[in-house]
């Protein structure tokens, strides 16, 4: 029997106004229903919006250590279920185990993390310019927060999102994708669980046009996270300028690889697979382009096509599945397309580029490993996200080559080196045009306690997880106490200078 699934709203379960549903199935076998989600409207985001409002009224008042030790409860439940999410989790977005058992991981230490941070929330005390008068700033919360989260990180992003939002004393109004909904629901229930008073937290099921431009543009929602694609930030963040909402945008990525002549090949050659068909390329981090320098070019591409042909295809659920499907028919149309642009491009197809034959794959969204060669810098493929298994070979002469093709794309996430030049590496640190820079590891694995976020095109400034988050979700108050007893004019009684 169909298990049919309800929003949580002004703290009960209810069905969306509008009555209607859609199905979630998984994705590496479509025959495999896992449930009815509702298709809410901007009906149920007022509803939410208003119950969050006065959810926000309890959990401001709450002390921050308080909140805090909520979400280490959130974090003991997660780790009891974490088995059991990451196998939900596979079976609604297809990556292999485990990278979902990492994913819940994440979110584990997301839940530590915030839970410390309840006793951090620090502010800071300055001398005044005056006598018998203290100065001082701290942070208090801002509002209704509306989350946005995207499929590929079912909960470790929407942790990333709320559980700084609810430690600084906010409210969250959270739509996951409708691509994964079921781990969405999960996520809320544990959250109540652990608890987290019921208004504090709204969950609205549904599509972007119909749920997450509402909560974008709803005047009670103080604050909007956004993780997707670079034109709907666009959208996003062209709505909260002209509402004056603060925002914080993680958008696409086109990351580059760079493999140096003198890098330990073996271990490169490890990091490229891990980071361009992780995830099935589905990551805003995954490696998209492998800049190898002319001296180990064709050895180390020679390697690479043998190694990626080996890799399996398959239900991540199974044992010794390296590669899962991508998340829907479209996404993978889309590849398809870029298959067909890199190709009249002039690009060389050395491996995957199709569809899996066999019975096996016929009711799954998947596709083969990829690899073009002959790229060069400015083709379509090079330039562009795809979100998918395929990954761009340019070749360079040398490192000064190497940093401008690297940066001469208009996104600027996340990049990585392999070198043992020690000197060359911190140049890349400061020369690499990303929010991120690694040293012989690939364009993949941020860790839950640094700030995770891009340049240019890939974001708009802020960053999420570490210790910055905690400044988006919260604002600076500024105190003045005088106990002098007397009138005290800055600026004037301190500073008298010549009298007229």
């Amino acid at each position: 029997m169909t298990k049919t699934f309800q929003n949580f709203i002004a703290g009960q379960w209810s069905a969306p106004e509008s009555g209607a549903y859609f199905e979630n199935r998984n994705p590496a076998d479509t025959r495999d229903l896992i449930g009815t989600f509702p298709l809410s409207n901007s009906h149920d985001v007022d509803a939410a919006v208003a119950s969050a409002k006065r959810g926000f009224e309890i959990w401001r008042n709450t002390p921050a250590p308080a909140r805090g030790d909520v979400l280490r409860r959130v974090g003991d439940l997660l780790t009891q279920r974490k088995e059991e999410i990451a196998d939900l989790m596979t079976r609604e977005m297809g990556k292999p185990l485990t990278e979902t058992r990492g994913d819940v991981q994440e979110g584990i230490d997301t839940a530590y993390y915030a839970a410390t941070m309840g006793r951090q929330l620090s502010g800071r005390t300055v001398p005044s310019e005056m006598s018998n008068k203290w100065a001082m700033s701290f942070r208090r919360p801002i509002g209704v927060a509306g989350i946005i989260a995207p499929f590929n990180f079912p909960l470790a992003i929407p942790t990333w999102k709320m559980f700084p939002a609810l430690v600084c004393g906010n409210a969250c109004v959270f739509k996951p994708s409708e691509d994964v909904p079921h781990t969405g629901h999960t996520l809320v229930e544990i959250m109540l669980e652990a608890g987290l008073p019921p208004e504090v937290i709204q969950l609205v099921h549904g599509l972007g046009a119909d749920v997450g431009a509402p909560i974008v543009s709803h005047p009670d929602v103080a604050v909007v996270s956004f993780t997707g694609s670079t034109q709907t930030g666009s959208m996003v963040g062209e709505t909260c300028g002209r509402m004056h909402k603060r925002l914080s945008l993680e958008m696409g990525g086109k990351n580059a690889m760079i493999v140096m002549d003198d890098a330990d090949l073996d271990l490169a050659l490890d990091g490229v697979l891990w980071g361009a068909f992780g995830t099935t390329g589905q990551r805003c981090t995954a490696t998209s382009r492998l800049i190898l320098q002319k001296g180990i070019h064709d050895n180390f591409l020679g390697k690479l096509v043998e190694r990626a042909r080996g890799m399996a295809l398959g239900d991540g659920r199974k044992k010794g599945t390296d590669v899962g499907p991508l998340i829907h028919e479209s996404s993978r149309a889309k590849v398809e397309r870029y298959i067909d642009i890199g190709q009249s491009d002039g690009a060389d197809l050395l491996c995957g580029g199709r569809r899996p034959d066999g019975n096996k794959f016929e009711h799954g969204f998947f596709f083969e490993p990829t690899i073009f060669a002959r790229v060069e810098a400015g083709m379509r493929i090079e330039q562009e996200e795809i979100f998918g298994p395929v990954l761009s070979v340019i070749r360079v002469s040398d490192a000064d080559e190497a940093f401008r093709v690297n940066n001469g794309v208009k996104y600027g996430l996340s990049s990585s080196l392999y070198t043992r030049d020690v000197n060359l590496a911190f140049r890349a640190f400061n020369e690499l045009d990303n929010g991120i820079t690694y040293i012989n590891a690939p364009t993949i694995g941020a860790e839950a306690h640094l700030p995770f976020g891009g340049v240019k095109q890939t974001g708009n400034g802020h960053r999420e997880g570490g210790w910055e988050v905690y400044e988006f979700y919260s604002e600076t108050k500024v105190g003045y106490c005088d106990f002098s007893g007397v009138l005290q004019r800055a600026q004037i009684d301190n500073y008298l200078g010549t009298p007229d």
